[in-house]
C-alpha cells in the first residue's frame, strides 16, 4: 500500500543546487600539482597539527545561500581550509575575516576554528578563486582558470548578491572574467583594484568592493589593519540593504 507522506513546499532557495555543486567541487582532481600538494602536506603536517585529520580535498564555498554580499578570496590555506574543511577556517587570515564579518552583523561568531564550531553566515557567501591549497599560496593562471567554472555557477546560483567583496586582487581580477564569461556587462575601462576601491558593473548593479587580503604578510605589516577591513566590510553592508 502507498502512503502519502507531507506535500514537498516548493521554494526558491538554491540551496539543493548549492549542494550538488559543493559535491562536485570535493570531487576534483583536474590539478595535478594541487592534488600532490593538498595530500602532502596532510601526509606529513607541523608538529601542531600531528594527530588531526585532515580534510586534504578542494573547499566549496559556504554561507548564506540568500546572500547579498559575496566574498571572493585567493585559495584555502595548508593548514587552514586544507586542514579544517572550511574556508578561512583554522588560520590567521580567518581570525581577522570572522571577527571583521561579526562586526558587521555577518557572522553570529568572531572566530573559526573548526567546522563544527557553530559558525553561521548570515546575509553573506564566501568563496574562493582556486578551490585547492596551492604551493607557496600561488596557484598558476591554468589552475585558477580551471576552478573557474565552479565560480561561475555560484554566481548563477546566488541571485540575491547585491555586493561582491575581492579579498586581493586576484579574487578582484577572478570576479571581473568571470562576469565576462557568463556575459554580464562590465566598466569600461575596467576598473582596478585598490583597498577600498569601489566599482558599480552596468546591467545588472551589482558594486565590487576591493580590500587586501587579510594574509598575514598584509596584516603583520600593518598594511592592511583590523579598522581597514572593518571598514570594506561595514561598507558592504550599507551597500547590500536589509
Amino acid at each position: 500500500m502507498l502512503t502519502s507522506g507531507p506535500t514537498p513546499v516548493k521554494t526558491d532557495s538554491p540551496r539543493p543546487t548549492l549542494a550538488r555543486l559543493a559535491e562536485r567541487i570535493v570531487r576534483c582532481r583536474l590539478c595535478p600539482r594541487l592534488v600532490a600538494h593538498r595530500e602532502a602536506v596532510a601526509a606529513n603536517p607541523p608538529r601542531r597539527y600531528r594527530g588531526q585529520k585532515y580534510w586534504a580535498r578542494p573547499l566549496p564555498g559556504f554561507g548564506d545561500p540568500r546572500a547579498r554580499v559575496l566574498l571572493v578570496g585567493l585559495a584555502p590555506a595548508a593548514h587552514g581550509g586544507n586542514r579544517t574543511g572550511r574556508m578561512f577556517t583554522g588560520d590567521r587570515s580567518g581570525d581577522w575575516l570572522f571577527r571583521a564579518l561579526h562586526e558587521a552583523g555577518f557572522a553570529n561568531q568572531p572566530t573559526s576554528t573548526h567546522a563544527g564550531d557553530g559558525l553561521r553566515l548570515e546575509g553573506a557567501y564566501i568563496t574562493a578563486t582556486a578551490r585547492c591549497a596551492p604551493p607557496a599560496n600561488k596557484p598558476t593562471p591554468e589552475e585558477m582558470a580551471r576552478c573557474r567554472p565552479f565560480l561561475r555557477e555560484e554566481l548563477d546560483l546566488l541571485s540575491r548578491v547585491r555586493v561582491v567583496v575581492a579579498l586581493g586582487k586576484i579574487g578582484w581580477d577572478a570576479y571581473l572574467r568571470t562576469r565576462r564569461e557568463l556575459g554580464l556587462g562590465l566598466p569600461r575601462p575596467l576598473p582596478r583594484f585598490g583597498h577600498g576601491a569601489e566599482a558599480s558593473m552596468p546591467g545588472d548593479g551589482v558594486t565590487l568592493l576591493g580590500t587586501f587580503h587579510p594574509s598575514q604578510q598584509n596584516t603583520f605589516t600593518g598594511r592592511l589593519t583590523r579598522p581597514m577591513l572593518r571598514a570594506v566590510l561595514r561598507r558592504a553592508r550599507r551597500l547590500a540593504g536589509p
